[in-house]
C-alpha cells in the first residue's frame, strides 16, 4: 500500500546511509536515470512484491555518456518520476546531484575488461561499462540492497553486472525483468521521446525483425547464423530511416557470436533510427 504522504527524495549518499540502518529488510533497489516509463513501473512493482523497502535511484549518471552523446538533453522529469515511482510500490527514492557521486575528488572507478565488453556495446560505446560498473558500484555500496532488479532490454549490461557482483563479492542477488515493450512491440525507452513521428512509426522494425529471426530457427534450426545476420542487417538498412550499428547471434552467457544455435542464444541490434540509437534483443532457446 503507497503512503498518502508524498515522498521525500534522499539527496545525499551520507543522509541515505543513516537512513538505511532503519530500513526493514529485504531491500530491493531499482536504479534508473528517471524519465520514468511503464518499463520502470514494471520493476518497481515487482520489487515491491519481494522486498519491505524499495529504493529507486533516480540519477543521470554523467560517466557513461561519451562528449557527443545526449548528457544535457537527456530527458529529465524528477518531480513526476517522484509521484510514478512512489504509485507504483516505492517507499525510497534516491536523488543525487553529481558533486555528490563524483566530488572534485574522485579518481577511482570500476573498469570491466575481458570478452563481456569487448564487442557490442563495449565496443561502439568504449566509456560506457567504466561508467555503469562505477555507478552501479556505488550505488550497492550506498544502499546495501538484498536485490537489485534490471531491465532485460539492455541484456550486455546484465551480464556485466552479474559479472561485477560475483567479481566483487557483493552479496546481492542481481533479478532481470523482461523488455517491456509498446504495444506495437517497440521496446520501451526513455529514448523513444527523440523519434519524431515517421521514425516511431518504422522503429518497431527492429523487434519484428527479431521475431522474424526466432522463427526462422525455430523452422530451420541448423542454418549458419552468420549469413542470416547479414540478411537481416541488409533488410534492415533497405529501411532509408535506419543504419544498423550491430545485429549479431551471441551465446546468451559468454556473448560471444555463434554461428550455429546452441540452444540458448541472444540475438542483440543496435540501430539508429534517424538520430536516435536504440537498442533490443530476444532470447530463442529450446
Amino acid at each position: 500500500m503507497t503512503s498518502s504522504t508524498s515522498l521525500v527524495p534522499i539527496k545525499t549518499s551520507k543522509d541515505l546511509r543513516l537512513l538505511r540502518q532503519n530500513w526493514r529488510n529485504p531491500v530491493g533497489l531499482v536504479p534508473t536515470m528517471g524519465a520514468l516509463h511503464e518499463g520502470h513501473l514494471q520493476l518497481i512493482r515487482h520489487a515491491a512484491h519481494c522486498a519491505e523497502e524499495v529504493a529507486v535511484s533516480i540519477f543521470v549518471n554523467p560517466t557513461q555518456f561519451a562528449a557527443k552523446e545526449d548528457l544535457e538533453s537527456y530527458p529529465r522529469s524528477l518531480a513526476s518520476d517522484i509521484e510514478r515511482a512512489q504509485l507504483a510500490g516505492a517507499t525510497q527514492i534516491f536523488a543525487p546531484n553529481v558533486t555528490d557521486l563524483y566530488p572534485n575528488s574522485f579518481s577511482t572507478y570500476v573498469v570491466p575488461s575481458g570478452p563481456l565488453v569487448e564487442r557490442w556495446e563495449g565496443r561502439s560505446r568504449p566509456h560506457f561499462f567504466r561508467g555503469v560498473c562505477t555507478v552501479v558500484c556505488k550505488l550497492f555500496q550506498i544502499t546495501q540492497p538484498t536485490f537489485a532488479i534490471f531491465g532485460q532490454k539492455d541484456f550486455q549490461q546484465l551480464q556485466v553486472v552479474r559479472q561485477m557482483v560475483s567479481d566483487l563479492d557483493f552479496q546481492i542477488e542481481i533479478q532481470a525483468f523482461p523488455t517491456v515493450r509498446e504495444e506495437d512491440g517497440l521496446a520501451m525507452s526513455s529514448r523513444n521521446s527523440y523519434l519524431d513521428s515517421e521514425e516511431r512509426k518504422v522503429a518497431p522494425l527492429l523487434y519484428q525483425t527479431l521475431q522474424q529471426a526466432a522463427a526462422i530457427i525455430q523452422n530451420k534450426p541448423k542454418q549458419n547464423l552468420e549469413v542470416l545476420s547479414q540478411t537481416l542487417k541488409s533488410q534492415l538498412n533497405a529501411v532509408p530511416q535506419i543504419k544498423i550499428d550491430y545485429l549479431s547471434f551471441v551465446d546468451a552467457e559468454s556473448l560471444q557470436p555463434v554461428s550455429q544455435f546452441n540452444g540458448n542464444v541472444c540475438l542483440m541490434v543496435a540501430a539508429f533510427v534517424g538520430n536516435t540509437r536504440l537498442i533490443d534483443n530476444l532470447l530463442i532457446q529450446t
